[in-house]
């Protein structure tokens, strides 16, 4: 448990909030890095005491992304369980409103950074990445733009 994700988030739970942007048939997603190597996931974190999930989810996407959203539907959960990582996971439909896209951070994990890159990926560049390197959701759909169509919860 030497990688900085491991330390820092390991053995135990987090709420994380999530947001789903589709813009152009590309979808946004962060590249972090993990112990297992890089993982494409939609931009969110972790859920702060007192902090509603919207408000969370609009702040991680200001941090990360550098982008200004507003929060619409809850879409789904999922739950991953991959000790010594567990998290339960709130998905939302987001639209940007403003803000220049930037490579941003992550202040939770602190240093070194984990976030290597933001980009909008089209279907076939999601697919590209080996399953390994895309979020565990993407297993639940043949593309990956139909993400924003999922509901209900989802164990990973």
């Amino acid at each position: 448990m030497d990688h900085p994700v491991h330390k820092f988030y390991g053995n135990r739970l987090r709420v994380r909030v999530c947001g789903v942007c589709i813009r152009d048939q590309r979808l946004l997603l962060i590249n972090h890095r993990m112990a297992h190597g890089p993982l494409w996931a939609p931009p969110g974190g972790g859920l702060e005491f007192g902090e509603s999930a919207p408000a969370c989810l609009a702040r991680e996407f200001r941090e990360e992304t550098g982008l200004t959203v507003e929060v619409r539907d809850f879409l789904f959960a999922c739950e991953l369980l991959h000790p010594p990582l567990h998290a339960v996971e709130l998905f939302f439909g987001v639209e940007v409103v403003g803000g220049i896209l930037m490579t941003g951070h992550d202040p939770e994990a602190g240093s070194p950074a984990v976030i290597e890159e933001v980009a909008w990926l089209s279907a076939t560049q999601v697919l590209a990445h080996p399953p390994a390197h895309r979020h565990r959701l993407f297993g639940q759909v043949a593309d990956p733009l139909q993400i924003a169509s999922l509901r209900g919860y989802f164990r990973l």
